[in-house]
């Protein structure tokens, strides 16, 4: 999948620069049945498009509406530096606009995605392959589109559904409950004709839709069904979270830091759908903002990185488990460098530069009075916010792009356990898998046995928060669990704090961007904007 990536992302580029030294050449790019595809290879190559456009932008401006709106990160101000025009601002206060930068990008990149999914079902269609390998092909690239619309529907919520290529008139809103039953329907026309991942295949279907990414898919939708339809659809969440964890090649790993590592990849047995990236495939920029650049030299990292980011002193205090290795995985007080296990080396402290005073990095983030959002740009100033590397700093990151290789998981075995330990609590039943009745307790214990946290007692629906909380930071879904608690809208007013949130529920979806309106007479504004 990285090499399909990487191919399109160079012929991309190479079609751009032809197309800009020669202005009179016949079209070339465009694939019509006389010159492109022929074979199932052909048409594999071609599927890479899916890939690539969806791995540009997940990993910075998707990421950003989905973690920054909520508790889990926070891109303050320094001196103005990372301001930005006030766009993390308006993502940490719920006060984004309809010409938000995040908002825009997305939305283009949303429907880019479903566009060009709609062009492959043409071309499939079309195609001369048999009938089992169009089959397994239009599966493929319906599942996608399902994805993108599955991230479009969270996002945006009255969204418009396009199934045609190309586009005769231009479509209105539907309703979300439209949409979620339209995603609903294709997932379930065509999990069948998905791969089922096992150890032989395990290197040919990663990073591509299986049946267990339709069935976590279709598990996630359920689970949030209240908040999309109004419905519950809690004990269809189980039955799909059944689907999977029957299937014994999803397993749990051993290390919790395997999953994010640099060389993270198919040999990860709980991944159900990741993203691949590396130095060629862009979008990966964790480390860049999410690092703290002093220790860079102490990290084996020759690159200058980003200051900018790290999570808010309410999210950090919930890694507050003894022995839970999740709790290593952000970096807070005196600094070391790590040793060969990427544990601090209490033998090499690291200091200020040109200093002999050790960084500290400090995890209240008091502002400037007066200032909004801004803490100051100071070397201490510049160390407050507990920072992440939970996706382990890449020494092979250049100046020139700054790019991370660890491949992002989107969905995985320890979701699709907590997602059916939500929806027992919620009011599902509880079901055997493989000879053992799963109840809310024992799927969260298997998680925090992993961890080498203390086993719980109990679980309530606040302590399964919590719990997501420490699992899955800065994994994209924060936003998503706190909708469907109610805990959107949860106000953690920051020291010296001039501004405060928006608390008006019709947040919870963002805007249809302006100039989507303009372009769309069809499309109508989302309530509240």
């Amino acid at each position: 999948m990285k090499k399909f990536i990487i191919l399109f992302n160079i012929l991309a580029c190479l079609m751009v620069f032809e197309s800009c030294s020669k202005l009179d050449v016949d079209v070339e790019s465009q694939y019509v049945k006389d010159n492109f595809p022929y074979t199932n290879s052909d048409y594999a190559a071609l599927f890479g498009t899916m890939y690539s456009n969806l791995s540009s932008q997940y990993g910075v401006p998707y990421w950003r509406m989905q973690e920054l709106s909520g508790d889990a990160a926070i891109i303050p101000a320094r001196d103005g530096n990372f301001d930005d025009g006030g766009q993390y601002r308006q993502l940490h206060y719920h006060t984004w606009t309809i010409d938000h930068p995040n908002v825009r990008d997305i939305w283009q990149w949303g429907f880019g995605g479903i566009n060009n999914c709609n062009r492959l079902i043409n071309l499939t269609n079309e195609s001369s392959v048999s009938d089992a390998s169009k089959a397994s092909s239009l599966a493929e690239v319906k599942a996608m589109r399902a994805l993108y619309y599955y991230f479009m529907m969270d996002l945006y919520g009255n969204v418009p559904i396009i199934d045609t290529f190309p586009v005769s008139t231009l479509p209105g809103n539907q309703t979300r409950e439209k949409v979620f039953g339209f995603i609903e329907k294709e997932l379930l026309s065509v999990v069948a004709q998905l791969p089922v991942k096992d150890n032989n295949n395990r290197i040919l279907v990663y990073g591509r839709p299986t049946q267990a990414m339709a069935y976590a898919l279709l598990e996630k939708m359920y689970l949030n069904a209240e908040v999309y339809t109004g419905k519950a659809r809690y004990t269809d969440a189980v039955v799909m979270a059944d689907n999977i964890l029957k299937n014994s090649n999803y397993a749990l790993d051993v290390k919790y830091s395997d999953i994010f590592d640099v060389n993270n990849g198919p040999q990860i047995n709980e991944t159900i759908f990741a993203i691949p990236y590396d130095q060629q495939i862009p979008g990966n920029q964790m480390t860049r903002f999410g690092f703290y650049p002093a220790l860079a030299p102490a990290y084996g990292i020759n690159v200058g990185f980003s200051i900018a980011m790290s999570t808010t002193p309410d999210y950090y205090n919930r890694f507050n488990l003894t022995n839970d290795i999740r709790n290593s995985f952000w970096l807070i007080g005196k600094q070391y460098a790590p040793d060969a296990n990427r544990k601090p080396d209490l033998t090499k402290p690291v200091f200020v530069a040109g200093t002999t005073n050790q960084i500290e990095i400090t995890p209240d983030l008091i502002l400037k009075p007066g200032k909004p959002m801004d803490l100051g740009n100071t070397v201490a100033d510049q160390a407050k916010g507990v920072r992440s590397v939970k996706y382990w700093p890449d020494v092979n990151a250049i100046q020139a792009t700054r790019l991370n290789g660890n491949d992002m998981p989107v969905l995985r075995l320890a979701d699709v356990m907590l997602m059916k330990a939500e929806a027992i609590l919620r009011g599902a039943a509880a079901t055997t898998v493989n000879g053992e009745l799963q109840t809310p307790l024992i799927l969260v214990n298997k998680i925090r046995n992993r961890a080498g946290a203390a086993v719980a007692s109990t679980v309530t629906l606040n302590t399964l928060l919590d719990e997501r909380a420490r699992e899955f930071s800065w994994e994209a879904w924060r936003r998503n669990d706190l909708i469907r608690f109610g805990q959107f809208e949860t106000e953690y007013p920051l020291p010296n704090d001039v501004l405060f949130m928006n608390k008006d529920l019709t947040r919870r979806i963002y805007p249809i961007p302006a100039n989507e309106l303009k372009l769309n007479t069809n499309l109508k504004q989302n309530p509240g904007y």
